[in-house]
């Protein structure tokens, strides 16, 4: 019998224990099996959406990793009850915690329910026009104290984390000292409490730009095409195998007894003969 073993699950009085004792590893997964491969890799933290297509298999592919599930901008969270709706569904859905990077009450709500809340400061993509495109946050001392101070809000408004993207590390550094809650950084320097990238890009399958901060370990585009390209020769072996009788050959078919068929083709005969 073969026994699957899972890490310990970390909790988020776990994290909190971690903060600046050693960095923390989180990836966003697209699926269950690159949930999986994070968690035999020993990743601290997956994160993936309520509208990906398998949540409930992300959560059960990596059930001893801490699981964030991300509440979709917009449209579908336009009240404190919606997104408490939208909270305690991911729970249910096997969420440790929820990334909302909406107002602060929508997180104050949450947070106030007793659901773990992950913010977001820096360079937020769905705001990007505020900071003049996607382009580095903080670069200015003026700018630098806004992020520290949207911290500070999240952390007054009861999240136990936020994300810190495309921030000069000195100042997410600065700013992670100064906070009690967690400093997840996305391209904003080693002084964050964890360090967080996309499945897409860690893997090298990303069809789009890949981001300065994002540090590619595998060529697995070029892999996938190879297995597509094999994929074509296959299938068109196959029907060349059907054209010319190559397959399927007497050892992919079952054989009958001589005396058994037999019997068969007296049996079929008689029923012809009573039908007609």
């Amino acid at each position: 019998m073969t026994y699957l073993w899972h890490m310990a699950k970390l909790t988020v009085k776990d994290l909190f224990a971690l903060k600046g004792k050693r960095q923390m590893a989180q990836i966003y997964v697209r699926n269950p099996k690159e949930a999986a491969a994070c968690e035999a890799a020993g990743i601290d933290m997956i994160v993936t959406s309520e509208r990906s297509s398998d949540v409930a298999g992300i959560r059960a592919a990596a059930p001893g990793t801490f699981l964030t599930i991300g509440l979709a901008y917009g449209e579908d969270y336009t009240s404190t009850t919606d997104v408490l709706r939208g909270g305690f569904r991911a729970l249910k859905n096997g969420a440790d915690a929820v990334y909302c990077g909406s107002s602060l009450g929508f997180v104050e709500a949450m947070a106030n329910e007793g659901i773990p809340v992950c913010g977001h400061v820096g360079m937020v993509p769905y705001k990007a026009t505020w900071f003049g495109g996607f382009k580095a946050v903080g670069k200015t001392a003026e700018d630098a104290l806004q992020v520290y101070q949207r911290t500070m809000d999240y952390q007054n408004a009861g999240a136990i984390a936020v994300e810190i993207e495309i921030v000069p590390h000195k100042v997410a550094a600065e700013i992670s000292k100064r906070v009690n809650i967690l400093l997840i950084g996305m391209g904003s320097g080693a002084g964050c409490d964890a360090q967080y990238l996309f499945a897409t890009d860690v893997l090298g399958d990303n069809e789009g730009h890949v981001p300065r901060h994002a540090k590619v370990y595998r060529n697995l585009k070029a892999e996938y095409q190879r297995l597509h390209d094999e994929s074509i020769a296959a299938f068109r072996e196959f029907k060349m195998d059907i054209d010319t009788g190559v397959y399927p050959a007497s050892n992919h078919m079952l054989e009958i007894k001589d005396e058994e068929f037999e019997k068969f083709m007296e049996q079929v005969e008689e029923s012809d003969d009573l039908l007609f």
